[in-house]
């Protein structure tokens, strides 16, 4: 029965009205021909209210006839009625189609792209390093490999230390760790030349190694050696008092 209800619901069904002296001689040959009422409500002893299929409704002209009850529809539902009501209005029913189909088409794809974290790394750098692994605005989500672009960025970039990309709606949201660089250790052992870093003038000199380059009263600009070397090995540039 519940599924002869909703089949009728799908090809569409009426509320109807049967007004007689006979309404129980009405329904009792509805139903010797199979007719489905339902959703029957009697109101008084001549009139009462039901649902019935397009289909057997059809069929109880003659009924009505023979138990002399007047039958009046009051509603028409279900699916076809629904259709012919916005039957008139194809074009809004069109343009509501299309507006949902371009929601749905366009939330697959990449429409902004956001870094976050990144302090001494230009936010260009990134997204370059990004569109070259082919994550740029406008690609479709399910082509874009977030492991492997990651995976990569870190093994060519020793500055990141930690990078994730989420995927949220139309967002891409990149978070990136800078790596904090280790200073240059230098060994204590090893000899170097003493170079200022400021213009000044030599006031006082104090060289327990090395050999001094200038004397006391000598005008410096940056970059004047102060002690040579001892050997050949890297210059390390110290800071000079003036």
């Amino acid at each position: 029965m519940i599924l002869k209800i909703l089949l009728s619901y799908i090809c569409g069904y009426v509320n109807i009205s049967v007004e007689g002296y006979f309404i129980e001689r009405f329904i009792n040959m509805c139903i010797s021909k199979g007719i489905l009422l339902w959703n029957i409500r009697r109101e008084k002893s001549t009139y009462l209210q039901t649902n019935i299929s397009i289909r057997d409704f059809k069929k109880i002209k003659s009924i009505s006839k023979k138990t002399k009850c007047r039958v009046v529809i009051n509603r028409k539902k279900g699916l076809p009625f629904i259709l012919n009501r916005y039957k008139r209005r194809k074009i809004f029913v069109f343009a509501l189609l299309v507006i949902i189909l371009s929601i749905f088409t366009t939330s697959r794809f990449i429409w902004n792209i956001e870094i976050l974290g990144n302090e001494k790394i230009e936010t260009e750098e990134i997204m370059k390093e990004l569109s070259e692994k082919g994550m740029v605005i406008g690609t479709l989500k399910n082509k874009i490999d977030t492991d492997e672009i990651i995976r990569e960025i870190r093994l060519k970039r020793d500055d990141i230390a930690w990078m994730s990309i989420d995927l949220n709606g139309t967002n891409a949201i990149v978070k990136v760790v800078e790596n904090t660089k280790k200073p240059e250790i230098v060994d204590k052992n090893d000899y170097c030349s003493i170079v200022a870093d400021k213009s000044g003038v030599i006031t006082k000199i104090n060289a327990r190694s090395g050999t001094p380059l200038v004397k006391i009263g000598d005008v410096v600009t940056e970059e004047t050696v102060l002690v040579a070397r001892l050997d050949g090995r890297k210059i390390y540039r110290n800071k000079i008092c003036t």
